[in-house]
């Protein structure tokens, strides 16, 4: 395996102590020819990084343009241990830069985060215990239609759905998958919404996706369902989703992400007893983020090795074309 030359870019260095261990930084270390610290825009600009060939990131990594890139004429491939890579891309691209990306690494804790919601959307664990108050509270008489047999709607093909429905074969659930991966006929959103006992919003953030869950939707949701959104807030008609709540109490919207994030202060998303909000925590937090360090670490061991290599970032998978902050 040859050593690159390799840097660490940054413009929060605190983001590179809290995804790499002190081990995986280490590894990096052995396996490349690693400049000592970490490195920002300065060092881009005063011509410190040019003999550098591969760099090392997360969250922070800076947008660089096309002057400040040709101040690293001999950089090859960026190993980003984060997910989406819109914010910073493109110019790489332009100049043949590779960029790798830890974006299956991030799906799969939203993907567990969903899972365990799913299940217990399914025992209608959510509307039963916001009713089961006294002893003679009637709860059990509202629980859910159960795991055995449901059907379960994933919203978006991405990754973290994909991962999802993986997940989900251990159990005896039908899973419909909007669009449909295959080639069997593509459910409309009306009709999976009216079927499924839970549906999880997993839909990427493009401004063409912005309101398309809507009041329609959520009214025509079947006694005791549940809506999940752990995919952007914009993607749901707020003020559609909280009339609809409001009208049927025996609906659960469980939000991880709104719009804006979070709520304005007085929002009914914080009052309203069928909602539960969560700080948009289903995402690499944690422990949970060294395994997208993990990721990269390995990826640059194939690339270094001459092995097909498997998080390549392909500019068809960007979801934008305006320039988000990195």
């Amino acid at each position: 395996m040859r050593k690159f030359k390799a840097a660490f870019l940054t413009t929060a260095a605190h983001q590179i102590q809290y995804v790499f261990t002190p081990e995986q930084l280490q590894e990096i270390a052995e396996i490349t020819e690693l400049r000592p610290g970490m490195a920002g825009i300065p060092e881009v600009e005063n011509g410190s990084l040019k003999d550098i060939e591969v760099l090392f990131s997360t969250w922070g990594f800076p947008r660089l343009d096309d002057a400040q890139l040709a101040k690293m004429p001999n950089l090859k491939a960026v190993f980003y241990a984060a997910g989406a890579t819109d914010g910073f891309a493109r110019p790489c691209f332009a100049r043949g830069i590779k960029v790798f990306s830890a974006w299956r690494a991030n799906g799969i804790p939203v993907a567990e985060f969903c899972l365990g919601q799913i299940l217990l959307g399914l025992k209608g664990y959510f509307r039963t215990s916001r009713m089961f108050k006294s002893p003679d509270a009637k709860a059990r008489q509202y629980a859910g239609p159960g795991i055995y047999g449901e059907t379960v709607v994933l919203i978006g093909i991405g990754a973290v759905s994909t991962k999802l429905k993986e997940l989900l074969q251990a159990f005896n659930v039908k899973v419909v998958m909007i669009p449909s991966p295959e080639k069997e006929r593509t459910m409309s959103l009306a009709e999976a919404f009216s079927i499924a006992q839970v549906v999880s919003n997993h839909l990427p953030d493009r401004d063409d996706n912005v309101g398309v869950l809507n009041g329609a939707l959520f009214r025509s949701m079947r006694p005791g369902a549940v809506f999940i959104n752990t995919g952007r807030g914009r993607q749901v008609n707020e003020p559609e989703l909280i009339q609809v709540l409001e009208e049927r109490e025996d609906l659960t919207a469980l939000l991880d992400v709104t719009f804006p994030e979070p709520p304005v202060a007085g929002s009914k998303l914080y009052t309203l007893p069928n909602v539960r909000l969560s700080p948009h925590i289903a995402g690499s937090l944690n422990d949970e983020v060294h395994r997208m360090s993990k990721y990269m670490i390995e990826e640059y061991r194939r690339f270094a090795s001459g092995e097909p290599c498997l998080y390549e970032v392909q500019e068809s998978m960007l979801l934008t074309s305006k320039t988000p902050g990195a």
